[in-house]
Formats: structure tokens, sequence, C-alpha cells
């Protein structure tokens, strides 16, 4: 018997928001970033041409009309993605993932790390308040945390780094924010979707997350649980020297102002990604 998908019982609105709510950005004629409340979501893929489209990360809870919406804007009413990605489980990037289905009826694609918060089998552990930060990392006890569960909608990307549906892309696997977290990543033209792997505001500072700010820094404070990891993933995309990034916060980023932005992230990694205290710095 088919299971039903269901969100986690302490799934709610967070009504919390940004200037760029409800905009988007269109990077490259084949990525377009937008922004939901205060998380991005990105459409991959061409309107000009006809091989369809990906969407990236399902944005924050209640907000599948929007989501809706923005890519019937961009792609046409009644167009429909090939598949959904989750860079990774947290609330703010599958907030709106079950109606999405519901209406799409797509496949969804995750890292296996990460199989176990989406269909239900585990909790994320809990974000910390304590963490050196701002107002945002304060209220985070209020966030949804607990795992929903997509039952057999959700499947393991290939183990090869191919992404389903995206052929110029690979996925690179970044934990330290979850344990598995990906990015993706296309040779060509060096275009990095690095998820919360590092984002380009501080993502704890309430002002900054309304005002958006642009600013490197690495994933928000107040759910990353590993930053061994966390700086491990960092160097690892640095390395691949891309020349236009887009994060799961903030605005994207490119040329030299990424390069060097992220050779300082590299570099500063403990003075400006990892807090001074909080109970999962030791």
């Amino acid at each position: 018997m088919k299971k039903d998908m269901e969100y986690g019982d302490d799934y709610k609105y967070i009504p919390a928001t940004s200037i760029a709510s409800g905009s988007g950005i269109e990077v490259l004629p084949d990525l377009f970033q937008y922004t939901v409340q205060i998380v991005n979501i990105q459409l991959v893929g061409n309107p000009q041409s006809n091989e369809g489209f990906v969407i990236v990360d399902a944005g924050m809870p209640k907000s599948a009309d929007m989501i809706i919406s923005a890519v019937e804007s961009r792609f046409g009413e009644n167009s429909c993605p090939k598949a959904i990605l989750l860079t990774h489980g947290h609330f703010d990037h599958v907030g709106a993932i079950i109606e999405l289905l519901e209406y799409w009826d797509v496949p969804v694609y995750a890292h296996r790390m990460e199989i176990p918060y989406v269909t239900g089998q585990k909790k994320y552990p809990e974000p910390d308040p304590t963490v050196e930060g701002g107002l945002v990392a304060k209220i985070s006890p209020y966030f949804p945390n607990s795992p929903i569960d997509l039952g057999d909608k959700v499947h393991v990307l290939p183990e090869d780094g191919s992404v389903p549906h995206l052929p110029e892309f690979k996925w690179i696997h970044t934990p330290g924010h979850t344990p598995g977290q990906v990015a993706l990543f296309r040779e060509r033209d060096r275009t990095l979707i690095a998820a919360d792997t590092f984002v380009t505001v501080k993502q704890d500072s309430l002002y900054r997350v309304m005002t958006q700010d642009q600013e490197i820094s690495g994933p928000p404070r107040y759910l990353t649980t590993d930053w061994k990891a966390a700086k491990e993933s960092v160097e690892k995309l640095a390395r691949l020297k891309p020349t236009v990034a887009v994060t799961g916060h903030g605005l994207p980023m490119t040329g030299e102002l990424l390069t060097e932005s992220l050779d300082k992230l590299v570099r500063e990694f403990d003075d400006i990604a990892k807090p001074d205290f909080g109970k999962y710095i030791n």
C-alpha cells in the first residue's frame, strides 16, 4: 500500500521575509534564482529551449503557490519540471515540497545520506540558539525540525555524480551543514549552485537577512553541526574556481568578487564563518 507523504508535526508557516521575497534574477539564460521569503530556489533550464527544466529546492512552508507562479511566469502556463532536486532537507529547503509534488507528480532526488531526513526516519539535531550570532539564531528553536516523509517519491542521486535531467552538471557532496548536503557544478562555464555550503548574506543577522546585504559567509550557524566538515566543503568548492555562484541565501555572486570572497572565506573560515561559541563547536 502506498504511503501518504507528510510533514513533521512541527511544520508551520514562518513569518520571516526579506526585501527580495517574490522576486527573481536571471543569473544565466538557463539559471533563474527565485527568492521565497528568506531562501532561494533555482530554476535550471532555458525557457527558450524545449529541453525542460529542473527545480532545485522547495522553499519555505506554505510557499507552493508562490513557487508555482514563478515557474509558470518563467516557463509558461501549465509547465512542469522534470524533477525536483533537494540540496538538503532543512525546513526552508523542503517547505513546499509535498504540495509541489501533489501538483506536478515528478521525482525528487537527494543524496543517500539525506534520505533518512526526508523519509521520516531521522530528525536533524536541534538548532542552537546559544550560538554566537544575531536574532535569527535566537529564534531558531521555533523553526520546524521534525523530518518530512516523502515515501517512495524521493530517489537517491546516482553514485557517479551525475544529476538526473541536468547532463552538464555534477553533484558534489558538501557535508557539515547537514550530512548529505550537495552542491551542483557545471564545468563548461564553472557555474556553481552552492546550496548552504556557503551563503552570500549573514544568515544569522535578521537585519541583513531582511535587507539582503551581500556578504560571503559560511553555512547558517544555528543549523550547522559539523564545523570541520563544513570548512572542508568550502575548500572543496573553492578549488573548483567557480565564476558564477548562487546560494541558498543571499544574492548571486560572480567574477572577481566571487573569486576574492571565496578565497578570503577559505583563508579566514574560522573568523568569518565558525562561531566562537555554541553547543556544536566542540
